[in-house]
């Protein structure tokens, strides 16, 4: 298969997965809000219906960040097929991009928690007036980061070591996400507000939105004009040629798309938190900010330190060279179709602690927790076992330079063996961020990445290349994900929620 026929192919099977998940999405029961009712009200629930409120909760997140990172898949696939010189500019600025929208992120959470508790409480009218505070605060923050990414958008590639063929093309991409930050914190808020109230169908099909999306715009802003034979007839598509700058405009276009419809849903459709036909200030007050604040903080901390592991990650894979960088990353979206779904169940853990806290319903918050736990390991257990076994045709999707899939194929399959234990990291803290519990949480994301990952990473990479990255990535996740277990079964995460607004 030649380069421009495997380009055609790679996005005849995205477009398909896509539909399929819009098809999903169609005929996916809506989450019965009588379910949801039983927790604020105080009523018992058998375990019959804690299952089913938990799958349908999880279900529409999980398919929701699959889209996400079908997302990246697609951008990773459409400029991969363009060389390994374009897929390492975009692999390099990763992981700056990650901290950027990790913060971003985090800000979010200080009020989506907040309203989740609330919620949980039955003090809807006091939810409200925490989105209007957030909508001011995280506005703000977004274009202070804009203006940050933007001042060091021309020195960041070399700092990162990048060589002198892909740093021009990293910082246009990283200058074009960074401009539009704004609208992803937006997204990251309205989402996370639906979710608190339980609804987690509309963002995630938004979200799929959002990938189609991206999709269409990266066809026809990466490649050149070219003609194409359907069904015998030559037809001819227009494209801009802009190669990675066009990854990252189809990427914001999409991103500004969805921003929109899902605000505009969250203030004049959500039931619990519609602003039309509301008054209320939109002026922050003391007190939510330093809930925010102290939500905040230990997530943000974590992201930075997080994603500054990353870096540093990357920092070692840069030397080995372009095929080493460009695998790592391919890989690293590879594997994220299989940790995806994870967070989704977290997400839901998030939603349903969260609002078993606000209603004081600790026995909830435990049960929950350990349903959604389980299904989390079952889920990506599964997940690792074919991200083994397709290993080869995961990355084959993505590059067509031989050495980039074979390297990558590696990877992968190293990383199948710690799925299970990630997946109770990854969904014990969205229980804990529920909870409230979000400082030791964070500590053992921190720790386990950097005395770990990073110290492994380098002394293994030394002699083993990619490969020994990849080994150290996984001991770690093991680690970590035995930190969550044990003080999951500790319950010292377990917090009651008390509210003093006006």
């Amino acid at each position: 298969m030649n380069k421009k026929s495997r380009n055609y192919a790679g996005l005849f099977y995205y477009l398909c997965i896509t539909l399929l998940y819009t098809l999903l999405y169609i005929i996916m029961p809506t989450s019965d809000n009588r379910l949801i009712d039983l927790i604020k009200n105080g009523k018992e629930m058998t375990l019959k219906q804690q299952l089913k409120l938990t799958v349908q909760l999880s279900t529409p997140a999980i398919l929701a960040q699959l889209s996400m990172i079908i997302m990246q898949y697609i951008d990773a696939a459409m400029v991969g097929s363009l060389g390994a010189d374009d897929s390492a500019a975009i692999g390099l600025m990763a992981t700056s991009t990650w901290l950027f929208s990790g913060l971003l992120s985090a800000t979010a959470m200080g009020f989506t928690v907040q309203v989740a508790h609330l919620i949980g409480a039955n003090r809807n009218k006091d939810a409200r007036s925490v989105l209007r505070q957030s909508l001011v605060s995280c506005i703000v923050l977004s274009v202070v980061m804009a203006l940050i990414g933007v001042a060091i958008s021309a020195p960041l590639p070399q700092w990162l070591g990048g060589n002198d063929a892909i740093t021009s093309k990293a910082t246009t991409y990283f200058l074009i996400l960074s401009v539009f930050l704004p609208f992803l914190e937006i997204e990251f808020l309205a989402g996370g507000m639906l979710r608190s109230s339980g609804n987690m169908k509309v963002p995630g099909m938004l979200n799929i939105l959002m990938c189609v999306l991206d999709v269409c715009f990266n066809f026809f802003f990466i490649f050149p004009s070219r003609e194409v034979t359907i069904a015998t007839q030559l037809v001819h598509i227009p494209g801009l040629g802009l190669g990675v700058t066009g990854a990252a405009l189809g990427t914001v276009l999409a991103e500004v798309v969805t921003c929109l419809i899902m605000l505009f849903f969250l203030l004049t459709h959500s039931q619990e938190l519609k602003l039309t036909g509301t008054k209320g200030s939109f002026t922050p007050t003391t007190i939510c900010l330093k809930r925010a604040f102290k939500i905040s903080l230990p997530i943000g901390l974590q992201s930075v330190m997080m994603c500054g592991a990353y870096i540093a990650t990357t920092a070692i894979v840069a030397p080995l060279g372009s095929v080493a960088l460009a695998a790592n990353i391919f890989a690293i979206t590879a594997e994220s179709l299989c940790y995806m779904p994870g967070y989704g169940i977290g997400e839901a853990a998030t939603t349903l602690v969260g609002q078993s806290a606000g209603a004081q319903r600790i026995d909830l918050m435990k049960r929950f927790a350990t349903i959604t736990v389980l299904m989390g390991v079952i889920t990506m257990t599964f997940m690792g076992i074919l991200m083994y076994t397709c290993a080869h045709l995961m990355m084959g999707f993505m590059s067509p330079v031989q050495e980039i899939v074979d390297m990558g194929a590696q990877c992968l399959r190293i990383e199948a063996w710690a799925e299970p234990l990630y997946a109770t990291a990854i969904v014990s803290y969205g229980v804990m961020v529920g909870a409230g519990d979000t400082l030791i949480p964070s500590i053992f994301n921190l720790g386990s990445m950097w005395i770990v990952r990073i110290s492994l990473a380098v002394i293994l990479a030394a002699s083993m290349g990619l490969t020994g990255v990849w080994i150290a990535m996984c001991i770690e996740l093991c680690v970590r994900g035995s930190l969550f277990l044990f003080r999951l079964c500790s319950g010292r995460w377990i917090r009651k929620m008390s509210f003093a607004y006006n």
